[in-house]
């Protein structure tokens, strides 16, 4: 279980550093608070965006799931200000952080997927 936590933190870490490569307004400042930042984004996906996808369930709906770009792009920005090491500016460096981090962790996933075959 704690193995599987860190490849996912490591496929985390891997989107936020290319996001900060290819979307303006996303960076950190060592590959300390990288990680760092990678960990906490888990801990807020596990415990605070359950309550915020319950939340915000009705607009999402409404707008075909287009708003959880918006939700995860939220979730990011929490870890930016949570994390002095990272910073992400504005709303739309936050969505490009959650695509690229989104797509990063989906390759996660089927790289776990295949370790358990």
């Amino acid at each position: 279980m704690l193995a599987k936590f860190i490849v996912r933190a490591i496929f985390a870490a891997l989107g936020l550093w290319v996001a900060s490569l290819i979307v303006p307004g996303v960076g950190f400042s060592d590959t300390g608070s990288l990680m760092l930042a990678a960990i906490l984004l888990g801990v807020v996906n596990a415990f605070v965006r359950p309550v915020v996808f319950v939340l915000t369930l009705p607009i999402t709906l409404v707008t075909l799931g287009l708003f959880l770009l918006v939700v995860n792009a939220a979730m990011i920005g929490l870890v930016a200000v949570l994390l002095s090491g990272f910073h992400v500016n504005g709303l739309f460096a936050g969505i490009g952080a959650a695509i690229v981090t989104g797509v990063s962790s989906w390759i996660g996933g089927l790289v776990l997927s295949d370790q358990k075959r």
